[in-house]
């Protein structure tokens, strides 16, 4: 089997939403209703735009992440963006979609490497299409849950995402320690305590995030 994540920009409810406003949209689709986590700083605007246009049944709110259930599903009302192509392929999407910077981002699994590329070349006729990462299915490690492994991968801040990768190519993560964050944020012209601060607060979120996946 063969696996492709695919970032796809299109016109949809909640594509719009995170093109707006600062907000990440997970989903996990039921037919009948849609399952929601958000994270964002400011997500008043969407939990609006969302009850506008598909009601909101149920809602877990903490700081700055939301869980929610819709009281109808969004394909009630809107064409799936993904079946036909899928279906024509004999591929799959992974769940959840994720929404992002306006465009949709989505986990393909296809049986042969030519069904996959048959997948993106529809896809591509209609939308554009940037394929961010594509691999070969040759094992799955028990007790690792291969299917929500994009929902341990938590929403970094641009600054953050430059601290945290930064720090990784200038071996700051090496033993011993091949620079400091005083060298890293003059190299990045930030002030070290705003270097330390993006670098932190990314550690917390990956950490926070991807601890519920190791196993004891």
């Amino acid at each position: 089997m063969y696996e492709a994540t695919l970032r796809i920009d299109h016109d949809s409810p909640y594509a719009a939403i995170t093109r707006q406003n600062d907000a990440r949209v997970e989903l996990w689709c039921n037919r009948y209703c849609d399952l929601l986590h958000l994270t964002g700083q400011d997500l008043d605007p969407s939990l609006s735009m969302i009850s506008d246009e598909v009601g909101i049944k149920d809602i877990v709110h903490k700081d700055e992440e939301i869980v929610l259930i819709t009281e109808n599903c969004l394909l009630d009302s809107h064409d799936d963006l993904l079946e036909e192509y899928l279906k024509d392929h004999n591929s799959l999407s992974l769940p959840p979609l994720t929404y992002d910077h306006g465009t949709l981002l989505t986990r393909i699994v296809s049986l042969t490497e030519a069904e996959l590329t048959g997948v993106y070349q529809d896809i591509n006729r209609d939308h554009y299409v940037d394929v961010e990462s594509k691999h070969e299915i040759e094992s799955v490690v028990p007790d690792v849950p291969l299917l929500m492994l994009d929902s341990a991968l938590p929403n970094l801040s641009d600054g953050q995402k430059q601290a945290i990768f930064t720090a990784i190519d200038e071996g700051y993560y090496e033993i011993p320690r091949e620079t400091t964050t005083a060298e890293i944020a003059e190299q990045l012209d930030i002030s070290r305590r705003t270097f330390e601060e993006h670098l932190r607060r990314a550690e917390n979120k990956l950490v926070k995030n991807i601890v519920e996946y190791i196993t004891v």
